[in-house]
């Protein structure tokens, strides 16, 4: 990627990298109007305005609006679900395609079906299509991509390794406080893991990196409004300049650094007032989501 797009791109991820990741205003939406779908177009991303978001965002959230931005930048970033063992669709990302390289977006998996048959009977036309098909392929295949995961705290571009024999296979990134390294078993998927202070790396996801359509995605944001874990506070944010994360998850504090981890339980009268102090929300917004949690 030219260093002027890089540049483009690496700015937005800034400006994103300081929203918290949380539910509350997710859990508040949804009690507001009754319908998933409603509560998902009152979204702040929706409207594309990071300065005057309610609170912060999920996945679909942030994702969303990385997806717009990126789309009125003139790029063309593909929509990924990331699965977790049995659950499907649970998480989400956005891959990015080199705009500089030669991209083809059309493509089969590479078999002998693919190639061109070494009969001379065969009609000119149909060796030349079956000759520029995998030529398109190679194309396709040495083209570079990015993955883009904001609703997993990953505010970088990652450069996506390419599956062996046509590359590694797999790429490590020392981010700070976690790890991560991008596995990419064939071409179709690739798996994140992470990890962090010599802990040992974790499977988080998996992505077919084919992506899904808009409609397809706005589906899946619909149903994560009744996902188990809406039924519980979680709220995750990054300190990238000191290199810190603080997750809080059904009254547990979790602060994690380049040297470890270290969890702590919230007192319920201070709470709101730790919330707030610790994930930049308003206490309005954290007192009125947990009142609607504790009615359920």
């Amino acid at each position: 990627m030219s260093p002027e797009n890089m540049k483009k791109v690496v700015d937005l991820c800034n400006q994103i990298s300081n929203i918290t990741y949380e539910n509350l205003t997710k859990i508040i939406r949804l009690e507001q109007t009754g319908s998933a779908t409603s509560a998902r177009k009152l979204d702040d991303s929706d409207q594309n305005d990071i300065d005057s978001w309610m609170g912060g965002g999920t996945c679909f959230s942030m994702t969303w609006h990385l997806y717009q931005a990126l789309t009125d930048m003139g790029f063309k970033p593909r929509l990924v679900m990331g699965h977790k063992r049995k659950e499907r669709n649970i998480h989400c990302a956005l891959i990015l395609p080199d705009p500089d390289a030669s991209l083809i977006t059309n493509h089969q998996p590479l078999t002998t079906e693919n190639l061109p048959d070494p009969d001379n009977s065969r009609e000119p036309s149909v060796m030349s299509d079956a000759f520029n098909h995998l030529s398109s392929l190679v194309s396709r295949l040495s083209s570079n991509s990015y993955l883009l995961d904001p609703g997993y705290l990953i505010f970088d571009p990652l450069p996506m390794p390419l599956p062996q024999p046509f590359g590694t296979g797999e790429a490590f990134f020392p981010l700070s406080p976690n790890c991560v390294r991008l596995v990419r078993p064939t071409l179709e998927s690739m798996e994140l893991w992470t990890g962090g202070a010599g802990a040992p790396m974790k499977l988080r996801f998996e992505y077919p990196v084919e992506g899904v359509s808009v409609e397809e995605f706005k589906h899946h944001w619909n149903e994560s409004f009744y996902r188990e874990m809406m039924t519980y506070p979680v709220l995750n944010r990054l300190d990238r300049e000191k290199g810190v994360q603080y997750y809080y998850q059904k009254g547990n504090l979790v602060v994690r650094n380049a040297t470890g981890s270290k969890m702590t339980k919230i007192d319920p009268a201070d709470r709101v007032q730790t919330l707030s102090d610790i994930f930049k929300l308003s206490p309005t917004i954290i007192e009125k989501a947990l009142n609607i949690l504790e009615k359920k």
